[in-house]
């Protein structure tokens, strides 16, 4: 048993062995509810916490890390607040994606690469929306593939494929936009 999963299993009996763990994860939690929803993290990582220290019962040690289980509120969290702010954002003029996602302008506008952005934008709304959430879970959240696949509510293999192909999609997308290779070599082009 893990450390997280030990502090988990004795929060049900001692309420304060809980809060190790907002230590330990709210860094990572926030940092991913700040790339998806910008200001509102805040607010969100409270919500999340909430939700975890209520349903901390239910934690099933058998479905994955509590790392992934916590991702996943968060990431219901994530969905419900675009939900939420999608009519108001839509009324104000706000560009919106017609997938739960919602909120990829205000991910670009975080993105460090900021050249890439437009094109790094349009590839990722190109691929299918369970190979773009593993994509981004694993990249900017660091979580293994196993763990993705646990937020994403799928099978580790079935992740580990899809995550290999949204890679691959995203090479060829990028490279097709900016003229090079796999390898970033720019293509030569016929006069």
């Amino acid at each position: 048993m893990d450390v997280d999963e030990e502090l988990m299993t004795r929060s049900t009996r001692d309420p304060l062995a809980f809060e190790p763990l907002v230590d330990r994860h709210s860094a990572i939690l926030h940092a991913y509810l700040a790339r998806r929803c910008g200001p509102a993290a805040d607010d969100l990582l409270s919500a999340v916490w909430l939700a975890a220290y209520e349903r901390r019962a239910d934690y099933d040690a058998g479905l994955g890390p509590v790392r992934g289980w916590l991702f996943g509120i968060a990431r219901n969290h994530v969905l419900a607040h675009w939900r939420r702010v999608a009519p108001t954002a839509a009324a104000a003029g706000y560009p919106q994606d017609n997938d739960e996602g919602g909120g990829w302008d205000a991910v670009d506008a975080r993105l460090d690469a900021a050249a890439l952005g437009p094109a790094l934008r349009a590839a990722l709304r190109e691929l299918p929306q369970v190979e773009r959430e593993l994509l981004l879970l694993t990249a900017w959240e660091q979580l293994t593939p196993a763990e993705a696949a646990h937020v994403a509510g799928i099978p580790a293999g079935t992740a580990r494929s899809r995550l290999h192909r949204a890679r691959s999609r995203m090479q060829q997308m990028l490279s097709a936009r900016h003229g090079t290779d796999r390898a970033g070599q720019p293509v030569p082009t016929s006069k």
